[in-house]
């Protein structure tokens, strides 16, 4: 496998490329060690393949690379190998071997992508976490980009569930990007996988995230886009994976909202109305394999005040003026309920005096 990994690192060959000169020669040890003639008689390379070639020959430390790949615990898995998805193999462009910690989802096991913008809203990232979450509990392995925002709640949203999750990266297996998630890229090792194509010490380099998107569609059966601007990547993503015939869902919110257009677009193209967790789960017929929770249980038994407060806010953050206006409390006695309200966790201010509910 040392010579695979090596073949597998020339970037200046496409994959196209690297798939069909090892159909014709056998192996990556057979392309390190033959002769430039034989390379120019396929007819298959360019000159300036077969110097790329003879460059990456020179670089001998692709052993220990491999080696110190091997002590971090990261699995090579090149497109020839029985292990490598069948369902990436189905894409015209799919990879010509990726990099893996952890686990990918098993072949019978259905999956499917949540995906949406990195700086979302309350709402949306409250939905990721949710769907996310029930699509766990149904045995739906959750498929993402691990960025901010969507992709993360939605990677969490089934680690929560103790469910199974994969994230996509557009960077080494070895490095988390952005750091600020190194708990979820570790939480996700224990429960799923971390996958890509670039090589361990890749960075997360602008031009590798496009090319990351077409493996989470890819990996999917299904696509969830929760919250997506005009022009966004999560709709390459949906875009990608209606070329690849999968399912697209999106949710809708206020059509005032930019983070909202994106969805609606796709909506209004032909896409699914997501409502609900369940709405979907029927419609696709999956049947929950875990028992639901008692949605009653948690709840806390509110006083009339409290309850009235809380049954006044949602998703959408609420601002103490409008908050008085349609309960008619005094300003005093209403930020005592908010504050023992947000005390109990069940609601939450995201900037000065503004508060959602907070979804159990």
């Amino acid at each position: 496998m040392i010579y695979e990994h090596w073949f597998a690192g020339i970037k200046s060959l496409s994959d196209e490329k690297k798939k069909k000169l090892r159909n014709i020669f056998g192996s990556g040890k057979e392309i390190f060690y033959i002769e430039e003639k034989k390379l120019e008689q396929s007819r298959l390379l360019t000159e300036r393949d077969i110097a790329a070639l003879k460059k990456a020959k020179k670089e001998r430390d692709f052993e220990n690379s491999y080696r110190n790949m091997e002590k971090l615990g990261i699995r090579f898995l090149p497109y020839f190998m029985e292990d490598y998805p069948e369902r990436l193999k189905e894409i015209k462009d799919f990879p010509y071997a990726l990099y893996v910690k952890g686990r990918l989802p098993d072949e019978e096991e259905r999956t499917a992508a949540i995906i949406g913008a990195r700086r979302c809203s309350a709402y949306g990232e409250a939905m990721a976490l949710e769907y996310g979450q029930e699509l766990a509990k149904a045995g739906v392995a959750v498929i993402s980009g691990m960025a901010r925002g969507i992709d993360g709640a939605g990677h969490r949203g089934a680690l929560n569930a103790g469910g199974r999750t994969c994230a996509v990266l557009g960077c080494g297996v070895d490095i988390c990007y952005p750091r600020e998630n190194i708990g979820l890229y570790m939480d996700i090792q224990k429960k799923g996988g971390i996958v890509s194509e670039q090589r361990p010490g890749e960075p997360p380099l602008p031009f590798y995230f496009p090319l990351r998107n077409r493996l989470i569609s890819g990996l999917a059966d299904v696509i969830l886009v929760m919250e997506a601007k005009e022009k966004s990547g999560s709709l390459i993503t949906a875009d990608l994976g209606l070329e690849q015939g999968k399912d697209i869902y999106a949710l809708p919110g206020p059509v005032t909202s930019p983070l909202s257009y994106g969805c609606h677009r796709l909506i209004g193209q032909g896409a699914g109305i997501l409502l609900s967790p369940g709405d979907l789960l029927e419609e696709l017929d999956i049947h929950m394999i875990k028992k639901r929770q008692n949605d009653n249980k948690d709840k806390k038994v509110l006083e009339t005040l409290e309850n009235m407060v809380y049954s006044c806010l949602d998703l959408f953050p609420k601002s103490i003026d409008e908050l008085i206006m349609r309960t008619d409390i005094r300003p005093e006695e209403l930020l005592q309920i908010l504050t023992t309200l947000e005390i109990e966790g069940l609601i939450k201010e995201i900037a000065k005096n503004y508060y959602i509910k907070v979804r159990k």
